[in-house]
């Protein structure tokens, strides 16, 4: 039998730390690879909590510059480059500063480590906004998301092994949003707060004019996550896999 596409919700929580949860980190593995969509600052607890070795992990694709969906990267090349001794292949991909953002951001965390050298290939990529990028066997489409704008924010939709996964990353509605994700097998939508309006951010009452396969709602704050059982669609927490 094929073998499906498995997503593990590593750290499904904001910036605030709500409800105890993770930062959002979303492993997907397929036969062919194994990346997560964004890589917050506690992303490497994450996955040692469920024993999943860091170098497993073929890429990480961020949706935004903002910390709590980037902010593990400078730990994870750490542990990859005096740590786990990695040996395979990394791509990292995201918008346009993403490479200098993570490097000042390195530097920031572990003052002296910016000349490391890592002995494995880290190859930084590009999401360009309306456009499809692909390496691996993934294929990336990124659309700008309305959210602070200096994080330079997408939403993505990632295909892989034939399966196609969009993630609408922090920001509100836009109609081009509900046109990108329409359709797709599975949908994971922010739903940050239940009945306030967030700047920036989905809302609950956003969901319902987005259209997919299957949704699944992540990055609640406090109030969405105290009514998230009494909820029609699955909320999203730390450990939750599903198979499409």
């Amino acid at each position: 039998s094929v073998m499906r596409t498995k997503i593990s919700f590593i750290g499904c929580g904001d910036a605030f730390g709500s409800g105890g949860r993770l930062q959002t980190c979303i492993l997907v593995s397929t036969a062919a690879m194994r990346f997560t969509i964004d890589f917050g600052a506690t992303s490497l607890v994450g996955l040692r909590q469920r024993n999943i070795d860091p170098n497993s992990i073929d890429a990480v694709l961020l949706t935004h510059l903002h910390g709590d969906h980037c902010a593990g990267i400078p730990f994870l090349l750490l542990d990859a480059v005096l740590g786990s001794r990695r040996e395979r292949p990394l791509t990292i991909a995201g918008p346009r500063s993403t490479q200098r953002h993570l490097n000042d951001l390195q530097e920031s965390l572990f003052p002296g480590s910016s000349g490391m050298k890592p002995a494995f290939a880290l190859n930084f990529r590009e999401l360009v906004h309306d456009a499809c990028t692909t390496f691996d066997s993934l294929e990336v489409r990124a659309i700008a998301a309305r959210h602070t704008p200096q994080a330079e924010p997408s939403a993505l939709k990632v295909t892989s092994a034939g399966k196609t996964i969009a993630y609408t990353g922090d920001g509100e509605y836009t109609d081009a949003l509900s046109e990108f994700v329409h359709g797709v097998d599975l949908l994971i939508a922010e739903s940050y707060s239940y009945d306030k309006p967030i700047p920036g951010h989905l809302n609950y009452e956003d969901i319902d004019r987005l259209q997919a396969k299957r949704i699944v709602l992540t990055h609640m704050n406090a109030g969405m996550l105290a009514r998230a059982d009494t909820l029609a669609q699955v909320c999203a927490y730390d450990g939750l896999e599903i198979e499409i």
